[in-house]
């Protein structure tokens, strides 16, 4: 079983739909409705199989969206290193630069991004998870027949003791529609297919609209998002309980954002500036986003509290992946849905202790005892979510906790 990397250059003569045409990963996030002031402070792990990028390539993107560049180390998990001069250096460039544009829009701060250079991706998850990294990108994968059930298995495996040490980990879904590639008309993805994994869906973004992507509307051997139902893993209590239509087992995948290469992202590698799509591009945007929010947010009931959330999503009706339709509701093309950042942002950003108040001249003799929690749902109860975002709704109450705020107060 070879991985393969999971992004797609633009078809030359394929017309675009009426307001089309690629984004830059800022505009992407605010079209998403990113939170602009996350807390931050996480770091993102990226796992790759082959290629390399340059410091000139990083140093030229990053300028040309006005943003600072990320601090970029390579880890060899087993003796593979940053090699550039190959075709795979587009899904490299991709993954860093998606990352980290993501995560400064959130955050306004510079990311710090780990490379994990590895011939197989649950040894590169496992070292990330073993160096306390918060998130993981992973946007190469196989058709699930390929793997072998021993090999998905330690895969699952390795995304559990993952997400116990707290590191979430996304995965593309693949770019070959529902059959992934395979034989039959469906085939489930690796590593998206695992259960503990979030599995990375693709859509086409409009100025106006979103649908499921698919170059070949009704082929599920073309270019579009991957998606189905596992063969090797049953489908988790979460799905069966939140919508998800019924299936021989875990339905992947489980959210989406853009992936259509004609509506792709404006990054830059070989020397100069190219637009990319594919659902390798969607994995590390969400490893942004939620690395954004906060340090260690992945447990045992992260994926639970991602499949009550719903209404973070906007759920995608229109199209097909081949074998299986959008519909109301969670699909195998497009799972949830799409991102809708500030939302996202007060579901599931970290709520961090605020400190303890000093004693001093102007201090409540004998303050009531609130909690950070308390403080933020009255805050958030009081100001529209138009004018407070989660993350500054933690920020302005922490700093309040610290001056003495007594409960009841305005």
């Amino acid at each position: 079983m070879k991985p393969h990397p999971y992004f797609k250059k633009p078809k030359i003569g394929r017309p675009r739909a009426s307001g089309a045409g690629p984004w830059t990963v800022p505009d992407l996030c605010a079209a998403y409705q990113w939170p602009t002031s996350a807390p931050g402070g996480s770091t993102i792990a990226i796992v790759e199989l082959g290629g390399g990028w340059t410091s000139a390539d990083m140093a030229a993107y990053f300028t040309s969206i006005g943003q600072p560049p990320p601090s970029i180390i390579d880890v060899s998990v087993d003796g593979t290193k940053n090699t550039p001069g190959g075709e795979a250096d587009g899904e490299v460039a991709l993954d860093i630069q998606v990352a980290a544009a993501a995560y400064y829009a959130a955050t306004n701060r510079a990311a710090t991004v780990r490379v994990y250079w590895a011939q197989d991706i649950a040894a590169g998850v496992r070292a990330a998870t073993k160096d306390g990294c918060d998130v993981c990108s992973i946007s190469w994968g196989a058709d699930e027949a390929q793997w072998g059930a021993d090999a998905a298995k330690d895969m699952e495996a390795a995304a559990q003791e993952a997400l116990a040490a707290g590191m979430i980990v996304f995965a593309a879904s693949g770019d070959n529609d529902s059959s992934d590639g395979g034989p039959t008309a469906a085939n489930v993805d690796l590593p998206a297919g695992c259960p503990s994994i979030v599995g990375c869906g693709g859509t086409t973004k409009t100025r106006s609209s979103e649908a499921v992507w698919n170059d070949q509307p009704g082929s599920a051997n073309g270019d579009g998002s991957g998606g189905g139902y596992s063969t090797i893993f049953a489908m988790p209590t979460r799905q069966s309980a939140n919508g998800a239509p019924s299936g021989p087992g875990r339905m992947v995948p489980d959210v989406a954002a853009n992936a259509d290469p004609n509506t792709g992202y404006q990054i830059y590698y070989g020397g100069g500036p190219q637009v990319v799509g594919g659902t390798s591009a969607v994995a590390p945007l969400y490893a942004g986003l939620f690395a954004s929010l906060g340090q260690k947010l992945g447990s045992a009931s992260f994926l639970d509290k991602l499949w009550q959330s719903a209404t973070c999503f906007a759920d995608v009706t229109a199209g097909d992946n081949g074998q299986y339709h959008a519909q109301v509701g969670p699909d195998p093309c497009t799972g949830l849905g799409a991102p809708i950042g500030g939302k996202i942002d007060g579901a599931f950003a970290s709520s961090a202790a605020a400190p303890a108040a000093a004693p001093g001249e102007g201090a409540p003799m004998s303050p009531t005892i609130l909690t950070l929690a308390e403080a933020i749902a009255a805050a958030q109860s009081r100001i529209p979510s138009t004018f407070l975002t989660g993350s500054m709704a933690r920020r302005l109450v922490a700093q309040g906790l610290t001056q003495g705020w007594p409960k009841g107060t305005s």
